[in-house]
């Protein structure tokens, strides 16, 4: 019969001790800060992105209804024309959108024509009140602005 004797400096050294685990759990800590740091300058790309995309998007098929229709639709009658003829449109060959388009944040693009923002007075304003959600902020992205 065997037996085995572990003594007291055996069985110590066996095992982690809470200095130890500790330091593991602030490296881990340190490194996810990090990483979420820098995801969120890849998250604010990623919305820019987003709301040039949807704004090509919207510049088509407000094309397409110009083409049909003769003119771009009023502010009044806003976006909303793309999805549902306007009463007083005569050569109408919609629906030019799927469905109401959103920006990142939730909310639905803004559109105003005659324009207050662009150069060229025969294009519409299309644009995303960006993060603050408010008009005429700093943080507005617009189709009169020039791509990177």
């Amino acid at each position: 019969m065997k037996t085995s004797i572990r003594t007291a400096a055996s069985r110590r050294s066996a095992a982690f001790t809470l200095i130890e685990i500790m330091l593991v759990l602030a490296i881990i800590a340190l490194l996810l800060g990090v990483g979420i740091y820098k995801l969120t300058g890849v998250m604010k790309t990623g919305e820019t992105t987003r709301v040039r995309g949807d704004l090509q998007a919207l510049e088509t098929a407000l094309l397409n209804y110009r083409i049909a229709a003769g003119s771009y639709p009023t502010t009044d009658q806003g976006l909303a024309a793309l999805l549902t003829k306007p009463g007083n449109v005569r050569n109408w060959a919609g629906p030019y959108l799927k469905g109401i388009m959103r920006d990142p944040w939730g909310q639905e693009y803004g559109y105003r024509f005659p324009p207050a923002r662009q150069s060229d007075k025969s294009s519409p304003d299309i644009f995303s009140k960006g993060p603050d959600q408010q008009e005429g902020s700093e943080d507005d992205m617009g189709n009169w602005e020039e791509a990177p």
